[in-house]
């Protein structure tokens, strides 16, 4: 008798689940519910208007997805509810839920007021209060930092805390705990709050070994934050691909499953991609490629490396250290051109060929040669996240002139992601990492063989197609099957539930040398903007 379980991945604008054989890795069925609100970045439901690097949610329609697709999920499978084991989730992170001791989210009482609203991942207001705890933890030499390149992001935990304590105090102090989105699901799923060492580890400062940053540090970046870890930040830290709790009553009446089945503790959506891109040793790395980038490799020891977004013992697979880096814009690049600066005539031809815009730009971007079109960007359109982690730096072109056409532009802005990651890649191996393959997964990675020949041609490496379509999804029900037991471990899991790639593009070496030319004056523009102190993107965004 076949055993179920479902994976359900919270991305930005929806949520997708799937319902998957335990033993062979199909996916039976799957669904999407889009959330009712999407991403707040310009006003409230109330019409309420937000300033500038806002980005919010309601947690309720989190609460729409497993209503909207679980019960789809069992009638269009036909799957007895009996037959389904456990289930498994992944959310965008740092995605953060303010919220009270039972569980209800600020907004809901208070749903006239931003901070009260989940601030996405992408909420990137808490710059100044980043850079605060950065030149604190700098000062007092905090060892910590190192673990996460050096610096702490605006997207992460502390700072989105911090600036609600400084702009909201009132609110800070009606918050009983701050908690991800991935924990806050599972915690409405179980009825049992606890946290993910995956969501902690990584956005959260906390350390299997050493825990969160001590309440002197906290203390002296302001005095009210003194006891912050034991008043907002309870509950018990567990390995992702344990036991989180089973389903309790009322939502398994809602959902249509069976009371007590396994829900696994929470995950980073793009963490849970790795299994299910089938990796499970060092030395591959992950590039999730779609509106953003993550990337993650595994390496049997913990390197302290500058710029990426942290390394956490058994943060991605049991037993091993896993690091985190990633681009903070790349479909949006491309997004940005179609949106903005495509002519009406391209619309008109890609139409004529039964090609969408996307398709047609990259077919005549396919045409050009290496370095024909003279261009060379930049790719900080969102900021930069690795290495330079800063999320006030801004994209640029070089190069254009009166005879630049849109599909060079289309390329240029593709070419630049591929030296972004490259970037990334070898200040992993600088710092003792070993890469020798990557593995892409996302919609653009099985869309656009084009760009995907770019980035071999410009890493100089192979690059294999993990073959799911549905990679987060997949992947939490992968870890959903380990918490239930059907699987002793996450790397039994892998080897019955997941597909091996049949799809590699391989370097062209004529491709690579010329590349190499061009990534060098990439290296150059990025060392001169990024890191040699010339400011001017920063300045230029403060006058906008």
């Amino acid at each position: 008798m076949a055993v179920y379980t479902i994976g359900i991945d919270f991305g930005t604008l929806s949520g997708r689940a799937v319902l998957v054989n335990t033993q062979n890795g199909e996916i039976v069925a799957q669904a999407k519910c889009d959330y009712a609100h999407g991403v707040m970045d310009e006003k409230l439901p109330s019409g309420k208007k937000l300033p500038h690097e806002w980005a919010l949610q309601d947690a309720k329609d989190y609460l729409d997805v497993l209503e909207g697709t679980i019960p789809r999920l069992l009638s269009a499978s036909g799957v007895s509810t009996q037959d389904v084991a456990g289930i498994g989730i992944d959310f965008t992170s740092c995605t953060l839920v303010a919220c009270k001791a039972d569980g209800t989210p600020l907004s809901v009482i208070y749903p006239d007021a931003p901070h009260a609203y989940v601030k996405l991942w992408k909420h990137h207001a808490a710059q100044a209060q980043a850079d605060r705890i950065n030149q604190l933890t700098q000062q007092r030499g905090e060892a910590w930092l190192a673990r996460y390149g050096g610096t702490v992001s605006s997207e992460w935990l502390l700072p989105k805390a911090l600036q609600m304590l400084e702009e909201a105090p009132d609110l800070y102090d009606e918050t009983d705990f701050f908690i991800e989105a991935a924990d806050w699901i599972v915690w409405q799923l179980t009825g049992r709050l606890v946290r993910s060492a995956g969501t902690c580890g990584y956005k959260a400062l906390w350390n299997k070994r050493d825990g969160y940053p001590d309440a002197d540090f906290l203390a002296s970046l302001d005095p009210r934050l003194s006891d912050f870890v034991q008043t907002k930040l309870v509950g018990d830290v567990l390995p992702i691909g344990s036991l989180a709790g089973r389903l309790q009553g009322d939502m398994a009446q809602k959902l249509g499953l069976c009371e007590g089945i396994a829900v696994a503790v929470g995950n980073i959506d793009a963490h849970v991609t790795v299994p299910a891109a089938g990796i499970t040793g060092v030395g591959k790395l992950l590039a999730i490629v779609g509106t953003s980038t993550c990337h993650m490799i595994t390496s049997e020891r913990e390197h302290l490396v500058p710029g990426i977004c942290g390394v956490v013992a058994d943060g991605i697979l049991p037993d091993l250290f896993g690091y985190e880096a990633g681009q903070c814009c790349v479909g949006d690049h491309f997004a940005w051109l179609v949106d903005h600066m495509v002519p009406q005539h391209y619309f008109d031809e890609a139409k004529a060929m039964h090609m969408d815009i996307h398709a047609y730009l990259t077919h005549l971007a396919d045409q050009l040669s290496v370095g024909q079109s003279g261009l060379l960007a930049l790719d900080w359109w969102n900021g930069n996240r690795s290495i330079l982690v800063d999320a006030d730096l801004s994209g640029m072109i070089l190069g254009m002139t009166l005879r630049t056409r849109v599909e060079e532009i289309y390329r240029a802005l593709i070419e630049a992601t591929a030296y972004g990651t490259r970037i990334i890649v070898e200040n992993f191996r600088a710092h003792g990492v070993t890469i020798d393959e990557v593995i892409a997964t996302g919609g653009i990675a099985k869309k656009n063989p084009m760009m995907m020949q770019i980035y071999a041609d410009v890493l100089n490496l192979p690059i294999r197609i993990a073959e799911t379509d549905q990679s987060g999804a997949l992947g939490s029900a992968i870890f959903g099957a380990v918490a239930a037991g059907v699987h002793k471990d996450v790397y039994t899991a892998v080897a019955h539930m997941v597909k091996p790639s049949v799809t590699t593009y391989s370097p062209i070496q004529e491709n690579v040398e010329r590349y190499e030319l061009l990534y060098q004056e990439y290296k150059t523009l990025h060392d001169y903007f990024g890191k040699d102190g010339n400011a001017v993107m920063h300045r230029l965004k403060q006058l906008r």
